[in-house]
């Protein structure tokens, strides 16, 4: 009779420990220590056609520079530029000028260079602001939603800190980034609790509109069924702390 006790005992504490979650499936990049260098080029953000830029020119010469910065009327905001389907945009002045696929330096530059061969434009400053960029963050994360880009990259723990980071229940080894590359979407899987993995992934670094989607892991997965709700319930845990406390009473005393 003591046998069965015990077993029941055993039983029952590997029930709980297998039902709680290891800090192999929570933490993140577990195979880096301190001191430890990996070696990663940032993937700066190409234009691609649909983009918004606002451009804004800064020289000595006020006046010329004036019929550059067009404002929205009554409002101090420049205007923005939309990149038409063949990859260009018609500024003022200048006419058509081809950004496609150009980082937003590159794409500075361009204008730039476009100044001084139309104008002399020699001391211009370019600054150039994404106006529409954005990744979208779905699934188990704290604030799921669209996110702004207003820099050169973004990395994919940035877009998860920005959504309130994952909820203890994202399955951090198989997060799906969703990529449009014109004709046809691409589908990545991410690992974020390698940090040599996730950083050598192509989809490390988001693109405008990619679509980030963390996935439930099987405790999540156990909650949506009605069985997994009752298992899940903090009362069948409090039944099962209790039985386990009697049995170990019986089994020790």
């Amino acid at each position: 009779m003591t046998k069965t006790i015990k077993s029941i005992f055993f039983i029952a504490i590997i029930m709980l420990l297998a039902a709680c979650g290891t800090p192999n499936n929570i933490n993140y990049m577990q195979d880096i220590k301190a001191n430890d260098i990996i070696n990663i080029t940032p993937k700066d953000i190409r234009l691609l056609p649909g983009d918004k830029i606002s451009i804004f020119v800064k020289s000595k010469d006020d006046v010329l520079t004036e019929h550059f910065n067009i404002s929205l009327p009554n409002m101090q905001k420049i205007l923005s530029y939309t990149i038409d389907p063949n990859g260009e945009v018609d500024f003022p002045m200048v006419g058509k000028i081809k950004l496609s696929d150009k980082t937003r330096s590159e794409a500075a530059e361009t204008i730039k260079s476009k100044l001084v061969e139309e104008y002399g434009v020699k001391d211009a400053i370019m600054t150039l602001d994404f106006s529409n960029l954005k990744v979208s963050v779905l699934g188990e994360v704290n604030k799921p939603g669209s996110i702004s880009i207003d820099k050169d990259n973004i990395n994919i723990l940035e877009a998860l800190s920005m959504a309130g980071d994952m909820t203890i229940y994202g399955k951090r080894q198989d997060i799906m980034v969703v990529r449009d590359n014109g004709k046809q979407k691409e589908t990545y899987i991410v690992d974020i609790t390698s940090a040599k993995e996730a950083m050598s992934s192509p989809a490390f670094y988001l693109k405008q509109n990619d679509i980030v989607y963390v996935p439930a892991n099987k405790t999540r997965q156990r909650q949506s069924t009605t069985n997994g709700n009752n298992l899940q319930s903090t009362s069948f845990w409090i039944s099962i702390a209790s039985l386990i406390t009697t049995i170990a009473i019986v089994v020790f005393k």
